[in-house]
C-alpha cells in the first residue's frame, strides 16, 4: 500500500510538472541592447498556445528616445511596409500605426535597462507561417528582425 501510495504521488508531481513546463512554453523572453541586436534570431512556442506573453528586456544603457526598442509580429512580408507605416505614426504609437491589421502583437518602445510584456492570441496565426519580429523603431527593421514559428 506504502509502495501504491509513493507511486501516485510520483505521477501527481509529473503531472503538475508537465503541465507547469507547457504552461512556460507559452511565454519566451528575448533582450536587445545598444547595438541594435536581438539576442535570438529565432522563436517559436507551442501551437497549442492560445497566446503567448513575450518579454522585451533592454540590456542597453541608453534611453528610448536615442535607442529605443520595441517588438513587433507580422507576416514577413510585411515587415518593410508596417515599419514604414510605423515612422509616420511616431513614438507616441511606439512606431506602429495604431489599428494595423498586419500587426499580430506590438509592445511598447523601452530605454536601457527597462523591460515590457506584450501578450498576444495566437489565433490569426497559423503553423508554417512565414512570421517575422522585429523593432519598429525608426531605422532599426533593417538590422533588428528574427523569424516566428507555431510548432
Amino acid at each position: 500500500m506504502k509502495h501504491l501510495f509513493s507511486v501516485l504521488l510520483i505521477s501527481l508531481a509529473a503531472g503538475t510538472l508537465s503541465k507547469a513546463a507547457s504552461a512556460n512554453e507559452c511565454a519566451l523572453t528575448i533582450e536587445a541592447n545598444d547595438m541594435m541586436q536581438f539576442s535570438a534570431k529565432a522563436l517559436s512556442a507551442p501551437s497549442s498556445c492560445k497566446e503567448v506573453s513575450l518579454t522585451l528586456k533592454h540590456t542597453g544603457k541608453l534611453p528610448a528616445t536615442t535607442m529605443g526598442h520595441n517588438w513587433v509580429l507580422s507576416k514577413a512580408a510585411d515587415v518593410q511596409a508596417v515599419a514604414t507605416d510605423g515612422m509616420t505614426a511616431g513614438s507616441s504609437n511606439s512606431y506602429v500605426k495604431p489599428g494595423d491589421d498586419r500587426v499580430y502583437a506590438v509592445s511598447k518602445v523601452i530605454g536601457g535597462g527597462e523591460q515590457t510584456t506584450v501578450t498576444f492570441s495566437t489565433e490569426r496565426l497559423k503553423k508554417g507561417e512565414d512570421y517575422r519580429f522585429f523593432c519598429s523603431f525608426p531605422g532599426h527593421f533593417a538590422i533588428m528582425q528574427g523569424s516566428f514559428s507555431l510548432i
